[in-house]
């Protein structure tokens, strides 16, 4: 088998094809797109392929047709045409202000005049330009012209943490995209790519046309690497790695279609041949993490949300949901739909471990507020866990709940009620990537959380209590039967209960019964 070169970071179409690099054939989806519509807007997370998904595009509409020979396109394509191509990208560096917009767009717009021969009368003005560009462009050309946006909303999520910064941004990108909807006389092919999901009313206004294809289950997989390009493209690199453990690490993002890899993962994987969380750390949340904790989310529902259609769609810089903050960023994929009557309704989970540990790690350190506190404390608590012993596992739970700072529970309701304490310990656990559940469902009623590790079985119910331990938790895992569940599995079920003080703010109950 032929080894060829991993194209980490390179979104650089020629290139790929070129230099010998890997590729994964999405050319097909191309041809669908192009045969059926002509204005397209898709979102998916960060490191997906888009800006390489786009530059394919730009080649293609071009008439670049060496670069396609074997490709699925390639007999289906009208090379003798070419169509003239306008590019924006807003994905390098960070744009600060409205004058500094105001730059970046009349620096792309100078270069889409260098490229095509072309020159605005009005130079100063981004909207009168863009518009001049695709009227000149179709008139020398004799086509119409095909134009290709990359990362259109990032100097909108740049400053979401300034919200007036924010809608700045999103009223200077809506008069440059509403050229758009004013020229389509003059337009073969629009296509926009980003990370968010803005609602059309903020940031498209009018451009009624443009077709969404981010919950399409015909382009799930257009984006990202499915299982068969695992097992086919990148089969010289699947020696000495284990296929469930790549599956289990990094594959399960679905936008209601096949299910695909993150390719940034994948490549990693392959260089290193180690399993890390590779797309992680390249973009530590922290604003996502914030609005979790701040907002006082319930976290053991991040691993089974339901949210509909509409709450996902009004994504905007004065309404953000973190259902659909989680799920536009990645952080959260689909794992089924329902209809409800005329509504329709989505379950979100985890797409796998990598994100499910990497991002309670990073809710864990956010509870404790001292990171290098919280890793300590998780690697005890492994420790923990594996000898079995109750007794040091009460310490350790004492030890994570003094670690938390007074003022979050001064400015948190939720640090009053059992769901607190299940979301900190949760987070604490999932961030060892153990198999956890949450809201574990049986005939009687949920468990706060199940464990199964080290051939046994955990269920923890937690309560808050006045003052004194009152026994009511570990009661509630006995009336409940909820051991029932498990013991087909033949192994020890250890039923958890812990109570914490309201008043106190810390544990005063403790129980433990094995069955």
């Amino acid at each position: 088998m032929h080894r060829r070169r991993l194209p980490i970071g390179i979104q650089t179409f020629a290139k790929i094809r070129e230099d010998d690099h890997y590729y994964v054939d999405k050319t097909g989806f191309i041809r669908q797109l192009t045969d059926q519509g002509s204005h397209y807007f898709l979102s998916r997370p960060r490191r997906f392929g888009k800006s390489l998904l786009l530059d394919t595009l730009g080649e293609l509409f071009s008439g670049n047709e060496p670069l396609f020979r074997g490709l699925a396109i390639h007999p289906h394509w009208d090379w003798g045409t070419r169509f003239p191509v306008i590019r924006f990208s807003f994905g390098g560096g960070m744009v600060r202000d409205a004058e500094d917009l105001d730059r970046r767009i009349l620096d792309l717009l100078h270069r889409n005049q260098r490229a095509l021969g072309l020159t605005c009368r009005d130079t100063a003005d981004a909207v009168s330009c863009f518009a001049e560009l695709l009227e000149g462009a179709h008139a020398a050309t004799g086509q119409r012209v095909v134009v290709l946006v990359d990362e259109y909303d990032k100097p909108i999520l740049d400053h979401l943490t300034d919200p007036a910064t924010a809608r700045t941004m999103r009223d200077g990108l809506r008069n440059l995209y509403s050229v758009i909807k004013d020229n389509d006389a003059h337009i073969r092919f629009v296509f926009l790519t980003g990370v968010s999901k803005f609602s059309k009313v903020s940031i498209f206004s009018g451009l009624n046309n443009l077709r969404d294809i981010t919950v399409s289950a015909d382009y799930s997989a257009l984006c990202g690497y499915t299982e068969t390009d695992v097992e086919t493209v990148f089969a010289p690199e699947l020696p000495g790695l284990d296929r469930a453990e790549i599956r289990r690490w990094y594959n399960g993002y679905n936008w209601m279609g096949e299910a695909v890899y993150n390719p940034f993962d994948l490549l990693l994987l392959f260089q290193e041949r180690e399993f890390r969380t590779w797309w992680f750390e390249t973009g530590t949340p922290t604003f996502l993490v914030d609005q979790l904790t701040e907002r006082g989310f319930y976290t053991p529902r991040l691993a089974g949300l339901r949210a509909d259609e509409a709450l996902l769609s009004a994504f905007d810089v004065d309404r953000l949901a973190p259902e659909a903050l989680l799920w536009q960023t990645g952080y959260l994929t689909f794992t089924g739909s329902r209809r409800i009557g005329a509504r329709l309704e989505y379950t979100l989970g985890y797409p796998n471990l990598e994100v499910e540990m990497a991002l309670n790690d990073s809710l864990a350190k956010a509870f404790v507020s001292q990171p290098g506190q919280a890793s300590e404390l998780a690697s005890g608590l492994y420790d923990v866990l594996v000898a079995g012993d109750f007794a040091p596992l009460r310490t350790h739970l004492t030890s994570l709940f003094a670690a938390i700072p007074h003022q979050w529970h001064d400015g948190h309701p939720l640090a009053r009620y059992e769901g607190f304490y299940a979301s900190v310990f949760y987070s604490h656990l999932a961030a060892l990537g153990l198999d956890l559940r949450a809201e574990d469902a049986t005939s009687l009623g949920r468990i706060d959380l199940t464990l199964k590790f080290n051939a046994q079985v955990w269920l923890f119910e937690f309560k808050v209590v006045e003052q004194a331990p009152a026994g009511r938790a570990l009661q509630q895992l006995k009336d409940r039967r909820y051991a029932d569940k498990y013991r087909a599995l033949g192994q020890p079920i250890h039923l958890i209960g812990i109570e914490f003080s309201q008043e106190q703010r810390t544990l005063v109950g403790f129980e433990v019964e094995t069955t």
